[in-house]
């Protein structure tokens, strides 16, 4: 075939592939569906990526550039993250991470350095993107290599075109570099996501494998939405939405899961391109980095500063999508309404007590009871209840059409629902126990204030997150963040002993749920899930920590609430808990800051 042939037959096949990638971009990410858009645009792609491949030669002598391969590659990339984040399944993440690594190292896009405007623009967005790719894969080298990558060409740009603004790219710069600082000062000492090694607990699986009640959902569908002023958040993506989406995926066990660090390979101080003109990825990574012996990951949808109209619009689609015998989670992380400087007004409202709790036990037990004390009217909960306090998703001054109130969500309730409020208003939403239209709803409630051991220091939780998300996600980090405890350098020692004695307290903990003969239904058929029974086990850790921790003003709004009640026997006082996290505070030298019963 002719050169010209060759050529004219490449761009044909670029632009048909374009308009088909136009339009897919630019669909709902909720859904099922849309995955018949994505085979066609992907087989357009693939189909132009081979045949680039087959006549390189001729298309390189033809004009083609290096930096127009890496943008087909990078549209492939683009294509597999943007149907990740559609359906959760971790092989279209992985795969984009091949095609944004393969882009990286055969340096398609550094030919045009200086030269090319709308090269350096399709250049910056490459990093831009494998920046995002590379934090949800969880390659926090890779990120860091990448985040001064992109700084240093940000620079480059501004130098070499003076006539063009690059406020916008610089913006990105100081987003990701406050995103890393935000996270990367906590150390991990394991993945946020689910490890069947370390978090099922071979104590509990006979009794898991016994555990039956009425009805089990599947937990297959969540909803995770965040509004906060100048919350810490890279792209469209906030630090508490990015822990729990890491929280509600498998740990594959593959072998790039063994952090290699990141590396080019050079001779003579110049990077290596061992594909020459191949532009053949190498999907042996992929299977590296797959792991086919895990169940699918929970299809997510993220909203990022989402209006109440959207939000409900989302939630609608998916629920009516719901299968009868599966549970949807709803995290939703706001800031509340008019009361947010004054956290009084929610507890009267909502009716909880605010008795004086000299003692711990009275501050437990009327926590515990405080769900049972909703306003009511001849038996019935008064139905301006469930529009008083709100969570404010919109800008300061906005209407009121930016207020979700707790009655929004009442008809979505015809489905089984696991909701999450993390808010200084999140109580109000304990009105919808007992308002549902069909399934009982599952609650896990925030505490209205974040708990420090130095209340006076930064605002560590606008700094790192919300204190309530990082307990459900990172336990051991929340409880070392809120004790003002070193965590950039800590001793491997004294931290994998500290994962032992919380591994050890959840398994016996998982075993008293499992075993419970007084387990509120709403909890038990929800259960054998793995996800949510670890959220339901963190949770009486993070109750029990808070209840107990030492501080000079009222506890009770500090405390987190869950409706229904979990049993007695993992109340924040019963020994097996309250012993539990004494365990830990001493072993980790903090034992003064709690008060305990036998203390």
């Amino acid at each position: 075939m002719a050169e010209k042939d060759v050529s004219s037959n490449f761009r044909a096949l670029v632009e048909n592939a374009d308009r088909k990638f136009a339009r897919v971009r630019d669909l709902p990410a909720f859904g099922r569906a849309q995955s018949h858009y994505f085979h066609k645009v992907f087989k357009a792609y693939m189909k132009l990526w081979n045949y680039q491949q087959s006549n390189r030669s001729k298309l390189v002598d033809s004009g083609l550039n290096r930096w127009e391969i890496g943008e087909i590659a990078s549209r492939i990339g683009q294509l597999y993250f943007s149907q990740y984040m559609r359906t959760s399944e971790a092989r279209f993440l992985l795969e984009a991470y091949v095609f944004y690594d393969a882009i990286l190292r055969r340096r398609y896009f550094e030919e045009a350095h200086g030269k090319d405007l709308n090269a350096r623009f399709k250049e910056l967005r490459f990093y831009a993107r494998f920046l995002l790719v590379s934090l949800i894969v969880d390659r926090k080298e890779m990120v860091l290599h990448l985040a001064e990558k992109l700084r240093v060409l940000v620079d480059d740009s501004k130098s070499n075109f003076r006539e063009t603004n690059f406020k916008e790219w610089k913006l990105v710069v100081q987003e990701i570099t406050r995103f890393t600082n935000s996270d990367t000062n906590l150390t991990y000492v394991r993945p946020l996501r689910y490890c069947a090694m370390l978090d099922s607990y071979p104590a509990s699986q006979t009794y898991l494998a016994r555990f039956h009640a009425k009805k089990l959902f599947k937990f297959r569908d969540a909803l995770l939405a965040s509004y906060h002023r100048n919350e810490v958040k890279y792209a469209e993506v906030t630090l508490d939405t990015y822990r729990m989406m890491q929280c509600l995926e498998w740990e594959p066990s593959g072998s790039f899961y063994q952090k290699r660090p990141v590396v080019e390979t050079k001779q003579n101080g110049f990077v290596v391109d061992h594909t020459l003109t191949s532009g053949l990825i190498d999907m042996n990574l992929a299977a590296d980095m797959a792991d086919p012996t895990l169940p699918p990951n929970p299809r997510k949808a993220i909203l990022y500063r989402p209006t109440v109209s959207h939000l409900l619009a989302v939630l609608a689609m998916i629920c009516d999508e719901l299968s009868p015998e599966c549970v949807m989670l709803i995290y939703l992380s706001a800031s509340g309404g008019p009361a947010r400087d004054n956290v009084a007004p929610p507890e009267s409202i909502v009716g909880s007590s605010r008795t004086s709790k000299s003692k711990l036990l009275g501050r437990v037990s009327q926590e515990q009871k405080s769900y049972k004390s909703e306003p009511y009217s001849n038996g019935q909960k008064l139905s301006g209840d469930y529009y008083d306090d709100y969570l404010w998703l919109g800008p300061r001054g906005g209407s009121v059409s930016n207020n979700l109130y707790p009655g929004d969500l009442i008809p979505f309730t015809r489905k089984p629902l696991f909701l999450i409020i993390d808010s200084d208003t999140s109580r109000a939403f304990k009105v919808l126990n007992g308002a549902e239209r069909g399934e009982p709803v599952a609650l896990l409630l925030s505490p209205l204030k974040p708990s420090l051991e130095n209340p006076s220091a930064d605002d560590t939780a606008a700094l790192n997150g919300s204190q309530f998300t990082f307990f459900l996600t990172a336990p051991l980090q929340a409880f070392c963040q809120m004790l003002g405890l070193s965590n950039s350098d800590p001793d491997p020692e004294v931290y994998d002993e500290a994962e032992s004695i919380l591994s050890a307290s959840f398994s016996e903990w998982e075993t008293i749920l499992l075993t419970s003969k007084v387990l509120n239904l709403v909890w038990a058929q929800v259960l054998p899930d793995p996800f949510l029974r670890r959220l339901i086990l963190r949770f009486i850790f993070c109750r029990s920590v808070l209840t107990s921790f030492i501080r000079a003003e009222d506890h009770d709004p500090y405390l987190p609430q869950c409706h229904p009640n979990l049993p007695d026997s993992v109340s924040p006082l019963s020994k097996p808990v309250q012993s539990s996290v004494q365990r830990l505070a001493d072993h980790l030298g903090v034992v003064k800051s709690f008060h305990f019963n036998n203390t």
